[in-house]
């Protein structure tokens, strides 16, 4: 037995041997493997494989691309710069990095041929695990001095955003952030007709930014300057990440200063932004950004601004800005909202204190030295007095609009108690209504409705206009609050326009104007220095020659015009005096600018009077002329009777003592007059005071 159990032993440790010998192998094996992989990798000339390469990042890009210089890999370690948090086991596998030269990058087949993008080098590490699933992953890719070309044909093709297809390609590119060095980035934009270059550079030692550039070209036709900072890393995945961004744009003296963020820039998710804006007119901001704005002075506000663009059509809101319009306070918040066929922009703005000559440029009223700070090339011709300036209403199809205005104060350079003013705006299919225009006046409202139609019915630039203006209760008294002798006076205006024409500015408006213009001013006091004051000086003109320098008791002003193709003929123009009935005949010509008016002065009660002829009042609204016909003198009958015959087409102002003065006003007993047969006393025998 003892000979035979070393014999059973033997082929027992035979057999471990070979497992041993198995084992080591297959462990040799594994080692080999990875080992001749790395020797392969680092040996090999990757310059070999860029045909495949190149064809496998274009089938995935749907682009052209192509590595023209050299390609060469090392290793990297993806866990020694991610945190701890991030660290999965994969991450901690070596990776291939690739360090390639002179790249070139097409434009998607819908657009024109020619690169997208050139650098001089890039480098990326490329997860390997990924090729299994037939994807490209690539955490990083870093770009070393690249020029890089924006493009937008229109509203949805665009080259900088990649889309994955749900078919046909194997192959997909999982591009996480991008990392620029120095470089040149040029956007052309045919939607905003921008092509804008930006000088792209690296900072140093910036916690928040980390890529600044300077920016040249041109937007919407304007020239443009400027440049700002972005953050460090461009992440093009689809993430809530906040990209920091911060730029001043000028164009000419307009300026646009932003800082926030921006979510998900490579599709524009939304914004989050500080905004300046600044400019000489609100009106050049449609260069900018495609929104109508009105004329205004030289302009600066200051606001956020959030946009939320992953809607359907986009949502803008410039919130709780603040800013000044010439010298007047602006605030409030304004909302843009995409659409079709247009955009929305709602909201409502407000003033404390508005200086009234900064209203002037949204009709062209404003001066010429006004009209050349704002860039105006239209200037008001010498001797015309209505402004010329047209609407450019080619611009008012470009939105729609529902925006609240309010004024608490208005102050101007000449006294005029304007307590406030308030409108209601609409803008549809290019037809502005503002209902109502109101302002307070003097302890009285003067009260608008205005409609514009720029719709492009009546021709290029050429509105049709509708007028509805009534002025009540405005106290004569509060209208002029620095003349101590008005204190005394108690009477009141009250007034009805309505007015439809057609034009392509104030001037020809009312210059084609059809309709009626109505007015009762009752009580009050006229003089030469009041009207001095008023600025009125062909009124000045004439009361000085009727009355000489001295106040003048006003019982009744009652006006009545009939407007047909700009032309005002008085159908009832009567003064009521304490010394004398006063009528004026005639014509105003709003087309070209002309009065032919003639003044007659009839005395109460045979009594002494200044002036006892007409008196003309011809020629321009500038300058108008003043005359007397010394030839012929005024009618000499009673008082009551002359009365009479002048109050006779005052009926038709009936309406306006009602709502206005009352029946047993001056301007109501004047009325009355109308109803009663006018009986003149016999030649000779009129009452002689």
């Amino acid at each position: 037995m003892s000979d035979t159990a070393p014999q059973q032993g033997a082929p027992k440790q035979k057999g471990d041997h070979k497992k041993k010998k198995i084992i080591f192998g297959v462990l040799a094996t594994l080692i080999a493997i990875p080992v001749i992989a790395i020797i392969f990798i680092l040996t090999f000339d990757w310059n070999k494989a860029r045909p495949w390469l190149n064809a496998k990042v274009s089938e995935a890009i749907e682009r052209p691309f192509a590595i023209r210089g050299n390609l060469a890999v090392q290793w990297e370690v993806p866990a020694r710069s991610m945190a701890a948090g991030e660290r999965r086991l994969r991450d901690w596998l070596p990776w291939p990095h690739l360090i390639a030269n002179d790249i070139h990058v097409g434009n998607p087949s819908h657009m024109k041929q020619m690169d997208m993008a050139r650098v001089r080098q890039f480098s990326f590490s490329l997860n390997p695990l990924g090729l299994l699933h037939h994807t490209i992953g690539i955490p990083v890719l870093r770009f070393d001095s690249p020029y890089v070309e924006l493009q937008r044909t229109d509203s949805t093709h665009y080259n900088w955003v990649y889309k994955k297809k749900d078919t046909e390609s194997k192959w997909q590119l999982d591009l996480e952030r991008v990392v620029l060095t120095d470089g040149v980035v040029r956007v052309i934009d045919a939607v905003t007709r921008a092509d804008v270059t930006a000088q792209v550079r690296t900072l140093d030692k910036d916690a928040k930014y980390g890529v600044g550039f300077k920016v040249s070209g041109s937007y919407n036709g304007a020239p443009v300057t400027g440049g700002g900072r972005v953050g460090q890393v461009l992440s093009l995945k689809d993430q809530n990440t906040p990209y920091p961004i911060q730029a001043d744009m000028r164009s000419g003296p307009a300026r646009i200063a932003v800082e926030g963020t921006v979510t998900s820039p490579a599709k524009l998710k939304a914004v989050d932004l500080q905004l300046e804006l600044a400019g000489r007119s609100m009106a050049h901001l449609y260069n900018f950004i495609g929104i109508t704005l009105p004329e205004t002075p030289a302009f600066s506000t200051s606001g956020r601004l959030k946009g939320e663009l992953d809607r359907e059509h986009g949502r803008w809101t410039y919130d709780r800005f603040k800013g000044k319009v010439g010298s007047s306070d602006i605030g409030g918040k304004l909302v843009f909202e995409g659409g079709k066929p247009r955009g929305k922009l709602t909201g409502n703005v407000h003033t404390r204190q508005l200086l009234f000559s900064d209203l002037g440029p949204l009709i062209g009223g404003d001066s010429n030295e006004s009209k050349k700070a704002r860039g105006v090339d239209t200037v008001q011709p010498g001797g015309k007095v209505l402004p010329v300036e047209e609407f450019r209403t080619e611009r008012w199809k470009a939105i729609d609009a529902d925006v609240r205005y309010t004024a608490e104060s208005i102050r101007r350079e000449k006294t005029l108690p304007i307590s406030k003013l308030s409108t209601h705006l609409i803008m549809k299919d290019g037809v502005i209504t503002l209902a109502p225009l109101d302002f307070g006046v003097a302890g009285g409202t003067l009260r608008s409705t205005i409609r514009l139609d720029g719709s492009g019915a009546q021709g290029k630039n050429t509105i049709r206009a509708t007028a509805k203006v009534s002025a009540r209760h405005i106290q004569i008294k509060q209208l002029f609050p620095t003349i101590e002798k008005m204190q005394a006076t108690v009477g009141q205006i009250n007034g009805d326009a309505q007015l439809s024409a057609t034009g392509a500015s104030v001037a020809s408006l009312l210059g084609s104007s059809n309709g009626e213009v109505k007015a009762l001013v009752n009580q009050g006091t006229i003089s030469k220095m009041l009207l001095e004051q008023m600025g009125l000086n062909v009124g000045n003109i004439i009361v000085t020659k009727l009355f000489g320098d001295k106040q003048v008791q006003l019982n009744c002003l009652a006006a009545d015009f009939d407007v047909n193709k700009g032309v005002m003929q008085s159908q009832v123009f009567v003064v009521d005096t304490a010394e004398a009935i006063i009528r004026v005949n005639g014509t105003i010509n709003l087309a070209n600018e002309q009065m032919d008016l003639t003044i007659k002065p009839d005395t109460k009660e045979m009594r002494l009077f200044t002036l006892r002829a007409p008196l003309y009042v011809r020629g321009p609204f500038g300058k108008p002329d003043v005359s007397v016909d010394k030839g012929v003198l005024a009618l000499k009958a009673g008082g009551a009777a002359v009365l009479a015959a002048a109050a006779a087409p005052v009926a038709a102002l009936i309406p306006l003592i009602n709502m206005g003065p009352g029946e047993n006003s001056d301007c109501g007993r004047l009325v009355a007059l109308a109803k009663q047969k006018p009986t003149a006393p016999p030649p000779g025998k009129a009452k002689v005071r």
